[in-house]
C-alpha cells in the first residue's frame, strides 16, 4: 500500500512538473545545470503533453460546438513535428557546438551557472534573440522560404504549434550566438527549449484573453494576429515568450474586434504533403532571382521581404498586397469576365501580390491564353509571374 501511494505521488509530481514546463512554470534550482551534457531533452519529453493538450482542445471545441481539427490538416501538422525532430538530430549538434565553442573561447564575463541573475538574464536573452530570429524569418525572403511551413495551415489550433520547419534551424541559430559571450551554454540550452515549449499552447482559439498578463506575455490572442493573413496582421507580433519586444520595436498589433482573422499563407498551397510543404517555396526564391534585372535586384530578391518588388519598399507596398476577406483568401481572380465560357482562379505564391494591375497566369486547365494587360519585358511583374511557372496543381478551379 505504502509503495503504491509513493508511486502515485511520484507520478502526480512528474505530471505536474511536465505541465509546468509547457507554461514556463519551472523550479529554477531544479532546472539549473552546470554543464550542457546535464541538460535533458525537455522538448522530446513533452510529446505526451502535446498529444494530451490536443485531445483536451478537441473536447473543448466539441463542447462549444465549434469546428475541431480536420484529420488531414492535423496529421500534416503532426508530420511536420516529426520532420522537425529529425531535423534537430541533424542540425542541433552543430548549433550547440558552435555556441559552446564561442563561450569557451570568447566569453566576456563569467556568470555562475546556479545564480538567479544568470537564470533571468537567460530568459530575457533567449527571448530577445528569438524575436529577431522570428522577425528575420518573415522579413528576409530566403528565411521566409524555410519558415513559411509554420504558416501553411489555414487552421489555428494546437497541432499548428507543431507544424515547424526542419530547415529553419540552420539559418536561425546564428542569431543566438551573441548570447555565448555571457550566457553559459547549459542555461542557454535549457531556456531555448522552454521558450519553444511555451509557444505550443498559444496556438489555440479556445482561450479568448488573459487580461493584464497580455501587456507582458505572448498569449493566444496576440499570436492569433501573428498567424493571420489579414493586411493588418502581416509582419506583426513576433514575440515568443514575451510580447514586450513587439511593443518596444513597433511590431505589435491588437486583434481587431469585428474582423475575422483568416489564417494561413496569403496565397496557400493546396497540399497536405508535409515534405512538399517543407521545401516547395525554395523554388520561388530561384525563380524570382532569375526574373530580376542586375545583381542589385537579384540580391534584393533574396534578402528583402517576400512581397518586395523593384522600386518598392523593403517589405513591399501595402497597396500591392492582397487584402484578404472570407472567400477570397488564397485566390486571385484572373478575369473579371469568363473567356470562352471559362472562369479561372489560381493560388499564387506568397511573394506575388496584386501589383501593376491584374495578376495573371498562363497556366490553366483551359487552353485560353490569359492576361495580356500587364507590362512586358524582363523584370516586369508579368515576366516575374511567367518565370515562376505556376503549375496546374495550384489551380483552384476552372469552370
Amino acid at each position: 500500500m505504502y509503495e503504491n501511494e509513493t508511486l502515485s505521488a511520484s507520478v502526480t509530481a512528474e505530471v505536474k512538473r511536465g505541465i509546468g514546463h509547457m507554461f514556463y512554470v519551472v523550479d529554477r534550482v531544479e532546472m539549473s545545470y552546470q554543464t550542457p551534457e546535464q541538460v535533458p531533452d525537455i522538448f522530446q519529453q513533452a510529446w505526451p503533453y502535446f498529444l494530451a493538450f490536443l485531445i483536451m482542445e478537441t473536447l473543448v471545441l466539441r463542447f462549444e460546438r465549434k469546428p475541431v481539427i480536420r484529420p488531414n490538416d492535423g496529421i500534416t501538422s503532426l508530420s511536420h513535428g516529426i520532420i522537425m525532430e529529425c531535423g534537430r538530430l541533424v542540425f542541433r549538434g552543430a548549433e550547440n557546438s558552435a555556441y559552446i565553442y564561442i563561450h569557451e573561447h570568447f566569453h566576456m564575463v563569467d556568470l555562475p551557472w546556479n545564480s538567479a541573475w544568470t537564470w533571468y538574464l537567460a530568459i530575457l536573452g533567449v527571448d530577445f534573440c528569438y524575436y529577431w530570429v522570428h522577425r528575420a524569418c518573415h522579413e528576409v525572403h530566403l528565411l521566409w522560404a524555410q519558415h513559411q511551413v509554420h504558416h501553411s495551415s489555414e487552421e489555428y489550433n494546437l497541432a499548428v504549434g507543431l507544424r515547424q520547419s526542419a530547415l529553419q534551424g540552420w539559418c536561425g541559430f546564428v542569431f543566438y550566438l551573441p548570447l555565448a559571450l555571457f550566457i553559459p551554454p547549459a542555461q542557454f540550452l535549457t531556456h531555448q527549449q522552454f521558450n519553444l515549449l511555451y509557444q505550443f499552447w498559444i496556438h489555440t482559439k479556445t482561450i479568448n484573453t488573459l487580461g493584464p498578463l497580455e501587456w507582458i506575455f505572448n498569449t493566444p490572442k496576440h499570436h492569433r494576429v501573428h498567424h493571420g493573413c489579414n493586411l493588418y496582421c502581416l509582419d506583426k507580433n513576433y514575440g515568443g515568450f514575451l510580447i514586450i519586444w513587439d511593443r518596444i520595436f513597433g511590431t505589435f498589433a491588437e486583434e481587431h474586434k469585428g474582423e475575422e482573422i483568416i489564417y494561413g499563407l496569403v496565397y496557400n498551397q493546396p497540399s497536405f504533403n508535409p515534405v512538399f510543404l517543407q521545401v516547395f517555396y525554395n523554388k520561388n526564391i530561384i525563380k524570382k532571382w532569375q526574373a530580376m534585372n542586375g545583381w542589385q535586384d537579384k540580391l534584393a530578391s533574396v534578402w528583402k521581404g517576400p512581397s518586395w518588388l523593384p522600386g518598392k519598399p523593403r517589405l513591399g507596398a501595402d497597396e500591392d498586397k492582397l487584402d484578404v476577406s472570407k472567400g477570397q483568401k488564397g485566390e486571385a481572380t484572373l478575369h473579371d469576365k469568363p473567356q470562352n465560357g471559362h472562369t479561372c482562379t489560381a493560388v499564387m505564391p506568397h511573394n506575388i501580390h496584386q501589383a501593376d494591375g491584374q495578376i495573371c497566369s498562363d497556366y490553366c486547365t483551359t487552353t485560353d491564353k490569359l492576361c495580356s494587360t500587364l507590362p512586358t519585358g524582363k523584370g516586369s511583374v508579368r515576366q516575374l509571374l511567367k518565370s515562376l511557372a505556376i503549375p496546374r496543381s495550384v489551380i483552384i478551379g476552372c469552370h
